[in-house]
């Protein structure tokens, strides 16, 4: 021992004890990032103001006011002005805003719904089965998905409940193609294996032992499935197929504002405003959400 420094030596339990420990978690790296985090505060503050804040003007969305017509932001009671019938433009944003908000988040769960099952069952079972799913899902990818939208809502009647159906049935190819890879890695592992082994059955090997290894790019994916809803029902909206007035819908407000782009300019920016800054919101906290779920990512 003669010629070692003792008083040298560390003691690396006592060294890990003192270092300040840097979280490697995917919440820990989720906070970190602060484009999701500004996403989360813009989204969870659209959602509150859409939920609540018509109950706390004076005015509704419905309220006609031809003497407070075409009326400017901040020069009158109505904070947001007026648009060409005096109603209430905060009102009607945020009424809008339930509409969208709504159709996006409605339209990406049955689209998750339908991708991931079609996914789990191709990527599971492959040959013949997970080959004809997968060509399927092909041939409807080759149409345009906005093209294909508005003719399936030339044939049926526009309301919430059928633009989400629409949305849901045009938006779940791309959510399929990324779990049947996902399944298809996944199924060849040790787990996968043992399971088999111990006799567990089809439905349980999918939905209990592979997709819950496979949420990481689900959830990614659903995020940014919110994010393209709102942006197709804004533009079926904006062309006349998607929610009719008098209910109001951002993109059906920003059509019907194509005609007073001089008199009254703020009815296009305001509706405009709000599906950029909720699109840009959920694609920030889906950038987010993959970064801090990437298993190679470093603290």
């Amino acid at each position: 021992m003669s010629g070692v420094n003792v008083s040298a030596v560390v003691d690396p339990a006592v060294l890990s004890a003192d270092a300040p420990r840097k979280s490697n978690s995917g919440w820990s790296r989720f906070l970190r990032h602060r484009l999701a985090m500004f996403g989360v505060l813009v989204i969870t503050l659209l959602v509150l103001g859409c939920a609540f804040g018509p109950y706390l003007l004076t005015h509704d969305d419905m309220s006609i006011n031809i003497l407070a017509r075409f009326t400017p932001p901040f020069q009158s009671e109505y904070i947001l002005g007026t648009d060409q019938l005096g109603r209430d433009m905060l009102a009607r944003l945020l009424s809008a805003g339930r509409i969208s908000l709504a159709v996006g988040f409605g339209s990406m769960i049955l689209s998750m719904l339908i991708g991931v099952t079609i996914g789990v069952i191709a990527g599971y079972y492959g040959g013949v089965i997970g080959a004809t799913l997968m060509r399927f899902v092909d041939a409807v990818l080759c149409f345009p998905t906005i093209f294909l939208l508005l003719a399936l809502s030339a044939f049926i009647k526009p309301d919430v409940f059928t633009i989400i159906l629409l949305l849901a049935a045009t938006g779940w190819m791309e959510v399929a193609r990324i779990v049947e890879a996902q399944i298809r890695s996944l199924k060849e592992r040790d787990f996968t294996i043992a399971a088999l082994a111990l006799g567990a059955s089809d439905a349980r090997i999918m939905f209990r032992e592979l997709l819950p290894n496979a949420v990481a790019p689900i959830v990614v994916a659903a995020t940014l499935n919110v994010a393209t809803a709102i942006l197709m029902e804004s533009y079926i909206s904006f062309l006349g197929y998607g929610i009719q007035p008098p209910t109001p819908s951002w993109g059906n407000m920003l059509g019907g504002a194509q005609s007073y782009l001089q008199s009254g300019p703020w009815l296009a920016i305001l509706p405009g405003l709000m599906i950029t800054l909720a699109v840009t919101s959920i694609n920030f906290i889906g950038d987010g959400l993959r970064d801090a779920l990437d298993p190679r990512a470093e603290a």
